[in-house]
């Protein structure tokens, strides 16, 4: 009997011996590719079509790790923020920049692009539940402002990343009102990070604030009077080497208010930069490029008063 329950400890120690072991080295794969610095992998890519096409791999790999290891705040944040680059990058992007007859396969993508926003938000509010439990429903409780008073300067990825894929969601569908009603808790979210870490990710917080300021009606949290001091804040952050923060002012400031002179001004600075000056943001400045040269072919479809030599029209 001694004898027998001696083995049955010692196999059960093996077990839980190789149980932990487990553990330990998906957390290490976990960390490894989480790291900070290998997104460069992507996003200093210079051929948008391959990542394009590498990309949904890494999704369901990630995807994969997260369900083996669902609490590891890195996975959380690299999966929910893949969807949403991905829905952007790939799916939303080029959807908006076909042409006017293939209206249905714009739409379809469109959809396409929102239902992988909101499968990234749903995985980034996950982790913001599992590191300050109860965060998804504070705003309805009124407590929002608790929690975020807690935050520090490592949730500002989470923070904003879960309002960007939530608002980017609402732009493909406006009359969702699930996500309009959620635009003030949002607006509190991306204020917090922005308290905590201004500089993020070179001013990607202030090139956010430009299309949120400028796109949405003053009811709903817009006021284009800021948008001038948030667009400057973020060409000196990038020293001027990013194209993607001219792509955003003339979506939400020129194109509205019928500025063509600015929107050519700016369109033309953005492919002026040379992708390679920054490395890091090689992959985002070609895309933001192809999108400047959209725009500038088609300023037609955006300014009626324009003729067809690219001049203003006769009043």
């Amino acid at each position: 009997m001694i004898k027998r329950n001696v083995l049955s400890l010692l196999l059960t120690g093996a077990l839980v011996s190789s149980c932990s072991v487990n553990k330990i080295a998906l957390n290490a794969v976990s960390d490894a590719l989480t790291a900070s610095g290998g997104g460069d992998v992507f996003t200093g890519d210079s051929d948008p079509e391959l990542v394009g096409d590498a990309i949904p791999f890494a999704i369901k790999m990630y995807e994969s790790l997260l369900a083996s290891n669902p609490n590891h705040q890195g996975l959380i944040l690299t999966t929910g923020s893949l969807f949403i680059m991905y829905a952007n990058a790939f799916v939303q992007g080029p959807a908006e920049m076909l042409p006017a007859y293939r209206y249905l396969e714009r739409e379809q993508a469109k959809q396409r692009a929102k239902k992988f926003y909101l499968r990234g938000t749903a995985i980034l509010y996950s982790g913001l539940d599992k590191k300050y439990p109860g965060f998804s429903a504070a705003y309805q409780k009124g407590t929002l402002e608790t929690y975020l008073s807690k935050m520090k300067k490592q949730d500002v990825p989470l923070l904003y990343w879960t309002v960007a894929g939530t608002l980017a969601a609402f732009s493909l569908e406006p009359f969702d009102l699930g996500l309009g009603f959620k635009i003030p808790e949002l607006t509190a979210m991306i204020n917090r990070a922005y308290e905590l870490d201004p500089d993020f990710n070179n001013g990607a917080l202030d090139d956010f604030y430009v299309l949120f300021y400028g796109s949405l009606p003053e009811t709903m949290g817009g006021n284009k009077a800021l948008v001038d001091t948030y667009f400057k804040r973020v060409i000196e952050k990038t020293k001027g080497l990013s194209a993607g923060p001219y792509i955003s002012y003339v979506q939400a400031i020129s194109i509205p208010a019928q500025d063509y002179e600015t929107f050519k001004t700016y369109l033309e600075t953005a492919l002026a930069i040379d992708p390679g000056a920054n490395p890091a943001n090689r992959l985002a400045n070609i895309l933001s490029q192809r999108k400047a040269r959209y725009l500038l072919d088609n300023a037609g479809n955006f300014f009626p008063a324009l003729d067809t030599d690219g001049e203003w029209g006769d009043e």
